[in-house]
């Protein structure tokens, strides 16, 4: 059984109790993520670690093991006194 035959039953059975029908499959999935998310967020903060990267971020840091002392994508190494590509 999917969600949609689920709900028509549960749609069904609330009807013959005189009670407000569920809410539709997926309504409320984005309000989980977020929830989800800010829930990460606030454990990264009790635990002491950064809590603005994103996953996406995190990911590729973990996947891509650079040499200490590299930046960016071509691997050259950081000149002291930059703070980016464009050199201020």
């Amino acid at each position: 059984m999917d969600a949609m035959q689920q709900h028509m039953i549960d749609s069904y059975r609330a009807a013959q109790h005189g009670e407000a029908p569920p809410p539709l499959p997926g309504r409320h999935d984005w309000e989980i993520v977020r929830e989800a998310r800010d829930a990460r967020r606030f454990e990264a903060v009790i635990e002491g670690r950064p809590a603005n990267r994103r996953w996406r971020t995190a990911l590729r840091e973990r996947l891509t093991r650079r040499p200490p002392g590299t930046v960016g994508r071509s691997g050259s190494p950081a000149r002291p006194g930059t703070s980016g590509p464009s050199g201020g």
